[in-house]
């Protein structure tokens, strides 16, 4: 599984960087299947509290599963993503299986 991280409009840290390798990581016990994760990185304009957008794109091969949130932190932004997205992985998985 490759993880693509981009930042818009700033330099993301060593340490949000890993911490995203380390949560993307663990979508693979949702799904076995997944091809790429790509991470979105960018601060909405103008500066107000809530300003840290994350949009995660997981990529599988029959398709891709999407989810963005704004939140005060990236962390928390790519925590309720990843979260959001396991819910999307699951869900596709049960489908699969009641075929």
């Amino acid at each position: 599984m490759e993880i693509r991280i981009q930042s818009i409009h700033f330099d993301a840290a060593e340490q949000l960087q890993a911490f995203i390798q380390k949560k993307a990581s663990k979508l693979e016990k949702f799904y076995d299947d997944i091809t790429a994760v790509e991470v979105v990185l960018k601060v909405v304009k103008p500066e107000v509290a809530k300003n840290k957008e994350a949009g995660i794109k997981v990529i599988i091969p029959n398709g891709d599963f999407y989810a963005e949130k704004v939140c005060d932190t990236f962390e928390q932004s790519v925590d309720e993503c990843l979260e959001a997205l396991g819910k999307q992985l699951t869900k596709h998985k049960e489908k699969q299986r009641n075929k």
